[in-house]
């Protein structure tokens, strides 16, 4: 029997995209009002927020409150998938808004999965109640940046304290790649390699709970702030 339960909910855009978050809570005492909201990998190549249940489901059983959805076009949220990821920033604002109106919450953490991250780096600033940020693998990568090369300015100039996770094999982003962006990154930016993990391996169930632990540490640094 888990320690937790899942809510599902509906949220609607302002550009009339009805989302199907769902939120993990724990069965025990809440350790803070700070809610960590999830933005799965990009849409058209199969990202869904079932991909994030393992880390969600691990934060509640930890005492935190997590919130998966599936973006405009997947699952059964309306509307259709964008190629570059702008349109689904829309659908990361209005999760966290929802969040803060019905979870009584107002400090949100936002961990982006893959082309989850660039989508929510761009949210990062444009959302008060955000006070940090987790990447696991951004793809900021030479192929990548064709796609996503312009969500890139918004978190390298926020001043919110950001993670970023990334395996040393990882296909769309090389290491020295990484070190190049954040060199010149506003604010308290922190790297942890994955020592000869890849870009989809990092992504799967078997590093879900590293990845917890990851967030874990970073929630209790954000606390100390």
């Amino acid at each position: 029997m888990s320690n937790y339960t899942v809510e599902r909910i509906k949220v609607a855009t302002p550009d009339k995209v009805e989302l199907m978050p769902k939120v993990f809570k724990p069965n025990e005492e809440i350790k803070d009002n700070l809610v960590v909201v999830l933005v799965h990998p990009y849409s058209i190549l199969g990202g869904r927020q079932a991909l994030l249940k393992g880390i969600a489901s691990g934060l509640a059983e930890n005492g935190h409150r997590a919130v998966t959805f599936d973006m405009r076009g997947v699952g059964e949220s309306t509307g259709r998938a964008s190629l570059t990821g702008f349109a689904e920033v829309k659908d990361v604002i209005a999760v966290c808004n929802w969040v803060s109106e019905h979870l009584d919450s107002h400090r949100i953490l936002l961990v982006g999965s893959s082309a989850g991250a660039p989508i929510a780096g761009s949210a990062v600033d444009q959302i008060g109640q955000v006070v940090g940020y987790v990447s696991l693998g951004y793809p900021f990568g030479m192929m990548a940046s064709i796609l996503f090369g312009r969500h890139h300015k918004a978190i390298l100039q926020s001043s919110k304290p950001k993670l970023f996770v990334m395996g040393t094999r990882d296909g769309f982003t090389s290491v020295k790649q990484l070190n190049n962006k954040l060199s010149s990154a506003a604010g308290r930016n922190e790297i942890y390699l994955m020592e000869g993990v890849s870009h989809f391996e990092m992504e799967g169930p078997a590093y879900d709970a590293e990845m917890v632990k990851l967030i874990l540490k970073f929630i209790s640094s954000l606390q100390d702030m």
